[in-house]
């Protein structure tokens, strides 16, 4: 049964013919499929038709382990988006990023395409100064209108500097998850393994968090 029906295709046609360079995207799955790694597997299929610049590569989460490692895949379903090089950008999908969620999709296949929006020099400053490894961790739900804006604004900063990693949770696919963390309402927003934000935030409080979380980190070093 197909996930994008034929005016969710048409949008989707209008909104990426600003693709600019050519876009990977890879899906781990695995031979036997739980229902949300088929689901996702559908749907990120259906979506690589839609642009010629867009290519899906779908994976064996067990037979493509090696691969799975090379670029950080530890779960599934997940997306890894890789840019014209193939090089990897940091940005990963973990569950289906349908819903709300299809607009951080397209944000982000746009941003890497090279049809970004610019950050503010003093904030690129601030970015590009991060120097030690960061994991962002976005967990949201597919019918939560304000989880895509801090998904993106994730993704950026992970485009921005390769210390950092970002990845979209979908909550329901990895309860464990939300159980680890105590999260009680998305999106909520996890550096480094410590809950810190919840809500949309602005790219200004999600660099004060890392920064902060820096910080005590080269305190804890002394």
């Amino acid at each position: 049964m197909p996930m994008l029906d034929d005016e969710a295709k048409k949008q989707l046609h209008e909104i990426l013919s600003r693709m600019k360079d050519r876009v990977e995207l890879v899906m781990f799955t695995q031979e036997i499929e739980c229902k949300t790694c088929a689901d996702t597997r559908i749907f990120i299929e259906e979506f690589g038709e839609i642009s010629h610049k867009l290519k899906v590569t779908v994976l064996d989460f067990v037979k493509d382990r090696e691969r799975a490692e090379e670029l950080g895949v530890d779960k599934i379903p997940a997306i890894v988006v890789l840019d014209k090089a193939g090089e990897n950008t940091g940005v990963k999908f973990y569950g289906i990023p349908a819903g709300y969620e299809i607009n951080s999709l397209t944000h982000i296949v746009l941003a890497v395409s090279g049809d970004k929006e610019e950050i503010p020099e003093d904030l690129l400053e601030r970015i590009r100064k991060i120097d030690t490894e960061i994991h962002i961790e976005v967990f949201i739900g597919l019918t939560c209108p304000y989880c895509p804006p801090a998904v993106a604004t994730a993704n950026m900063l992970a485009l921005e500097n390769e210390k950092i990693r970002s990845d979209m949770i979908e909550g329901s696919t990895f309860p464990h998850l939300l159980l680890k963390h105590n999260i009680m309402g998305v999106p909520s927003i996890v550096i480094n393994d410590k809950a810190v934000l919840t809500g949309a935030q602005p790219i200004e409080k999600m660099l004060d968090a890392i920064e902060s979380d820096t910080a005590e980190g080269a305190q804890e070093k002394v």
